[in-house]
Parts: C-alpha cells; sequence; structure tokens
C-alpha cells in the first residue's frame, strides 16, 4: 500500500469520505488530505443584488465551487431571499445559460436548482471556448462570481471574441493558518509519502517549499526526489513545471476518478 499526500480541503459528502480518498482506497493506496488554502468570503451584498437581478444579465459562470457557495450563503442569509429564489428567480435564470467547469461545480450548481452546461469542461480555457461558441456579442454581459487569485485566460479570451463579461470578486484566497503545523506532523508521524498531489496553483506557491524542506530534498541536489509529484489539472501542472518540477501525472479531468488512475500508474 502506497500513501499518497492530497494537498486540498476534505469535500463534504453526505455519502461518506471525501471521493478522491474513497477513490485511492479503490486503486489500493492510503490517502490523507491536508488543506492548504483558506477562503474568506467579500461582497455578498453586491453578489445579491445581481442574483435578484437576472434580466440584467446574459446567464452565469461558476469555475469553482467556492464561488457557489458564495452564491448559497446569499440566499440562505434570510428566509425572503429564499423564497424569491425558490418561487421565480431559480426559473428566471434557468432560462440562460448556467456556464460550469467540473463535475464539483456542476453539482453544487444543481443544488441550488439550477441546470449547468459545460460540465464535462475540465478548465476554464475549455469553457471559454464553449462559450464563444454559443454566444453572440449582442447579449446583456455573463456575469461571473469569482475568486480574488482567478487567472485572466477566461476573461481574455470572451473579451478578444467581444462577448460581454461582468466579473465580482466574491472570495478571496489565502494560505490556511494550519498548513506548516499539518504538514510537519503528517511528515513525523507517516514518513515521505510516495506521491504528493496538488491542486491548485495558489497550494504550490503555499506548500512546495515546506515539503521540499520536509522531505529533505532540495531541487538543486543532483538525486531525483524520493517521491512523485501529481497534479489535477494543466493550470496547477503549469505551476509546478514553472517551479522546476517533473510532474509524474496530470489528470485528464479534474475528478477523483481521473487522478487516482493517474497516480495509480505513476506509481507502478
Amino acid at each position: 500500500m502506497m500513501h499518497v499526500l492530497l494537498l486540498k480541503e476534505p469535500r463534504e459528502e453526505a455519502s461518506g469520505p471525501d471521493p478522491y480518498i474513497k477513490e485511492l482506497a479503490s486503486h489500493g493506496h492510503k490517502a490523507t488530505l491536508i488543506p492548504v488554502l483558506s477562503f474568506k468570503f467579500v461582497s455578498l451584498n453586491t453578489l445579491a443584488d445581481k442574483l435578484f437581478q437576472p434580466e440584467k444579465h446574459g446567464g452565469l459562470i461558476f469555475t469553482s465551487p467556492r464561488a457557489v457557495e458564495a452564491v448559497k450563503m446569499c440566499l440562505e442569509e434570510s428566509k425572503k431571499r429564499k423564497e424569491e429564489w425558490s418561487k421565480f428567480l431559480r426559473d428566471q435564470w434557468n432560462t440562460k445559460p448556467i456556464y460550469v467547469v467540473g463535475k464539483a461545480t456542476a453539482a453544487l450548481v444543481q443544488n441550488l436548482g439550477l441546470t449547468p452546461l459545460g460540465e464535462d469542461t475540465g478548465t476554464a480555457e475549455v469553457l471559454s471556448r464553449v462559450i464563444i461558441e454559443r454566444e453572440d456579442t449582442n447579449i446583456p454581459p455573463l456575469f461571473f462570481p469569482c475568486g480574488s487569485i482567478k487567472r485572466e485566460v477566461l476573461p481574455t479570451a470572451l473579451r478578444e471574441k467581444g462577448v460581454p463579461l461582468e466579473t465580482l470578486t466574491v472570495y478571496q484566497t489565502s494560505e490556511h493558518p494550519d498548513v506548516e503545523k499539518n504538514l510537519r506532523n503528517f511528515f513525523t508521524e507517516q514518513g515521505i509519502p510516495a506521491c504528493v498531489a496538488f491542486f491548485s496553483p495558489s497550494g504550490v506557491k503555499f506548500c512546495l517549499e515546506l515539503i521540499l524542506r520536509l522531505s529533505g530534498d532540495r531541487l538543486t541536489q543532483i538525486k531525483p526526489l524520493c517521491f512523485q509529484f501529481a497534479a489535477v489539472g494543466p493550470t496547477t501542472r503549469d505551476a509546478m513545471a514553472a517551479e522546476g518540477l517533473c510532474v509524474s501525472c496530470t489528470a485528464e479531468k479534474p475528478t477523483a476518478e481521473h487522478l487516482a488512475a493517474g497516480i495509480s500508474d505513476a506509481l507502478l
């Protein structure tokens, strides 16, 4: 049995453990989750104003589960908001496209009663191509609630093709306050893992140096690192490569199944 370190927060699921832990266990690997990012929601009143004016927008774009959580928080702020959403707002938004990246985001969008489009797009880059194919330049702006560290790929692609877009930062990303303590405990108790999986460029930024230090390795040493590196998608892989890492596997799509399969092949 190989030990895999997953640098992500646990995903709450009614059906039991995080899907990544479950999927890696089915391949015979033991996985440990360590959250590396901390999130703070912002501008929720502005977000509520936008959500309650669907007629002013051509549709919605969600590229992260966290942005959908911000919407959920807005709606749960008051009974009146919840009722209005259920009675007519939700249906008004459903007459417009609700674009998403990935299955996790799509599932949360469905929980809001919305119908997601594009869940098989694994990246914002691919989603932007879907949007450009479908949308005219004379639509009301698509509304894109996003994080403070969003990449500019999607906004730039839409702007270049003249597709109107309105963005709003609804959460800020920072380093998790306990990440150093949790990683030290992991390396002390479990030793060096067979594989370390990164889930975002921010995770690479906040953790990589510490992981290399704790494992007793330096990138400048000639001997190869004693464990494999995995990436949940191409954006994260590029951030890792930019730091000089040799990435053993990149999940074809950002799902537990694809990442577990990639890690298992890399560890053979």
